[in-house]
């Protein structure tokens, strides 16, 4: 049993302002894994005064130094590689090998990236006699989702920290254990007490204190577009700057000379990675009309082969986060089954054999339209929709046709899969299953956010742009 009910403030572990305890949930057991406490506005109060008293020093801290501190954080963060990856498994139900091989991996990799962009970003340049310099923008508070835990909290904290930002992480209270080791990290690490600063809670209690705090100078919120338009409106109100990784519902065009195989199989395996907890999942598949009959065979294949179980065990698939999600997505593909969809594989309830955890049917589902609620909202589950197009232009069209832009895929001849990407409403187009980028911006078109995170272009959110005219050498009155 984890016991986390601490915050972290000004550099020491303290009891919160009034105790009000949550319990953490093991999303395959259903049993109780730990404690935290939630936090209030009081708890705000003083974290964000910690970060406000820290950041003068540590904005005028040296690139040199802050270079130095990521190195330290990068080794601490190796010291406790196994004990992130195993919490996460445990507080949103990751299997192991995914937890080990890409959770945890994540977080470690923003780190690199920040320190490689750091060594060499141009924070000062003349033009003229005119000096543009970027300065850290001051206090930021981070709130950061369950799904990919600490991916999203080092890709906000690393170029934060390495611009020379202050800040307070709100995590997920949902999967709150990789976050209480992250800070375990950084305080190893020796990073200066207000610096880092970390309260838990719920939306309500931290997270509208955060965004709305007049102390606060900007706010990163990964999350539901919901909870972000929430987010901008309290920030509103104090004119801060407002950063979103929001919502997504990514089309995957299989071209008509992809092959089929290879793009069906792994697209339902994108899907399927993760228990479908991923904002940028290919979640609405796009295949000729002529091949659908096809194309869904070979889906429902990989779905049926896909092992579901214990995320300790040798499983492709865990379980999903909660009994909350859990029903939210049963209803969604009975939706689906109402309103037409051809069911190929999974369906409603557990997986067979498993009768306790919040265990997910891999679904696929074929003969789609884009008007169907599979298709416009984001299940956030392991559940595939299967649509037809006629043409590229349709493909195109129907790919498009969705409040979200996060996250686009094609499959198809090289040359032909490039124009197409060129033609998608989405800040991010994967053509071929290329790999992952962390130097590739990452954020979203429409209402799937506002700002960019990953490489070079995760740094300039943090921080604000300085004309001081006149600076050169070669002024005019000279």
């Amino acid at each position: 049993m984890r016991d986390y009910t601490k915050f972290y403030i000004d550099g020491q572990w303290v009891d919160p302002a009034v105790a009000n305890p949550l319990d953490v949930i093991n999303p395959a057991t259903e049993e109780v894994a730990g404690k935290i406490n939630l936090g209030s506005a009081a708890d705000v109060d003083r974290a964000v005064a910690a970060a406000k008293a820290a950041f003068p020093a540590f904005a005028r801290t040296s690139v040199k130094e802050r270079i130095e501190l990521l190195g330290a954080i990068a080794g601490e963060y190796q010291k406790r590689y196994n004990d992130i990856a195993a919490a996460i498994t445990e507080e949103m139900g990751a299997p192991a090998w995914l937890s080990n091989q890409a959770q945890a991996a994540l977080g470690i990799g923003h780190i690199a990236t920040a320190i490689e962009v750091l060594k060499g970003y141009k924070f000062d340049e003349l033009k003229g006699t005119t000096l543009i310099t970027k300065e850290p923008i001051g206090v930021c508070a981070f709130i950061t989702p369950w799904n990919w835990p600490i991916n999203q909290i080092a890709c906000k904290v690393a170029p934060a920290l390495a611009v020379g930002c202050t800040m307070v992480l709100k995590p997920s209270e949902i999967a709150p254990f990789s976050a209480y080791i992250w800070t375990e990290i950084l305080h190893a690490a020796g990073v200066p007490k207000g610096v880092f600063n970390l309260v838990n809670g719920d939306g309500p209690g931290v997270g509208v204190a955060l965004s709305s705090h007049k102390d606060v100078d900007m706010v990163s919120f990964t999350g539901s577009t919901r909870a972000g338009i929430a987010v901008a409106k309290n920030a509103a109100d104090t004119v801060k700057r407002v950063a979103q990784e929001l919502g997504g519902k990514s089309p995957n065009i299989v071209l008509p000379d992809a092959d089929l195989v290879k793009a069906v199989s792994g697209g339902v395996q994108s899907v399927m990675m993760n228990s479908g907890q991923s904002c940028n999942a290919p979640t609405r598949m796009l295949v000729p009309r002529a091949k659908m009959a096809e194309a869904a065979a070979i889906a429902k294949q990989v779905a049926e082969a896909t092992t579901v179980g214990d995320p300790n065990g040798n499983s492709a698939m865990g379980p999903v986060v909660s009994e909350t999600q859990w029903h939210k997505i049963q209803g969604l593909i009975e939706q689906g089954i109402k309103e037409g969809a051809t069911l190929v594989a999974g369906g409603p309830g557990r997986p067979e054999g498993l009768d306790k955890g919040y265990y997910v049917k891999p679904t696929i589902f074929a003969d789609v339209t884009n008007d169907m609620t599979i298709a416009r909202e984001e299940i956030f589950g392991p559940v595939l929709a299967m649509l037809p197009y006629d043409s590229g232009e349709d493909a195109i069209a129907i790919g498009n046709d969705t409040v979200y832009g996060l996250a686009a895929y094609v499959q198809g001849e090289p040359e032909h899969a490039r124009l197409v990407a060129r033609e998608l409403r989405a800040g991010q187009v994967n053509i071929n299953q290329a790999g992952f980028d962390l130097m590739a911006p990452f954020g979203g078109y429409k209402q799937s956010g506002n700002g960019r995170e990953w490489g070079d272009h995760g740094f300039a959110d943090f921080l604000e742009v300085k004309a001081i005219i006149g600076f050169g050498e070669a002024q005019a009155a000279e």
